[in-house]
């Protein structure tokens, strides 16, 4: 008997004072639609979707090569695409965090797997199927990323979870 494959990606996995933070803001102006648990806050680096469990050694291998640098996403801008995903995103990309989805990116496709054609648009989710974009303004959030993970995306009574598989720091930035 073969054993299920995972749903995989790679996130910046969101801090846990900005997760409640982002989730109080989103309780106090009501948001619509149907929000993230905050404990499922990310930003996505990389969705691999379906992958067999053997994959994993290799996924681990190649992020371990990475030295990514540390960095703070300025949360700035409040937006709703039209499939009704409710975000926040930074209005202006850290540097650093191109820097990592760019060298992941190349690592993943090197190694053979396949990755969205989509650019990459950094974002933190806030709500699923949010029927127009709230009137709130939009808040502002510094969050600290310090580290990045691999994540498998598992469907259960409670609805979706995250459960992190391996971690990796990203390195103190160098003075300039």
């Amino acid at each position: 008997m073969s054993t299920p494959p995972l749903r995989l990606f790679f996130a910046i996995p969101c801090c846990p004072q900005v997760a409640c933070d982002i989730s109080n803001w989103r309780a106090r102006h009501a948001i619509d639609g149907k929000p993230v648990a905050a404990e499922n806050l990310h930003l996505t680096l990389a969705f691999l979707g379906s992958q067999p469990r053997g994959e994993l050694a290799a996924l681990e291998a190649l992020a371990a090569n990475l030295e990514p640098a540390a960095f703070t996403l300025h949360l700035d801008r409040l937006a709703r695409w039209k499939n009704g995903l409710l975000y926040l995103a930074p209005s202006k990309t850290p540097a650093a965090l191109t820097e990592l989805e760019l060298g992941l990116r190349e690592q993943l496709l090197a190694t053979g797997f396949s990755l969205e054609s989509r650019p990459f648009k950094p974002h933190l989710t806030l709500a699923r199927h949010c029927p127009r974009l709230p009137s709130a303004p939009p808040p502002t959030f510094d969050w600290p990323a310090t580290e990045f993970t691999l994540f498998a995306s598992e469907n259960t009574a409670k609805g979706t979870r995250y459960r992190a598989l391996a971690h990796w720091p990203l390195r103190p930035p160098t003075p300039a």
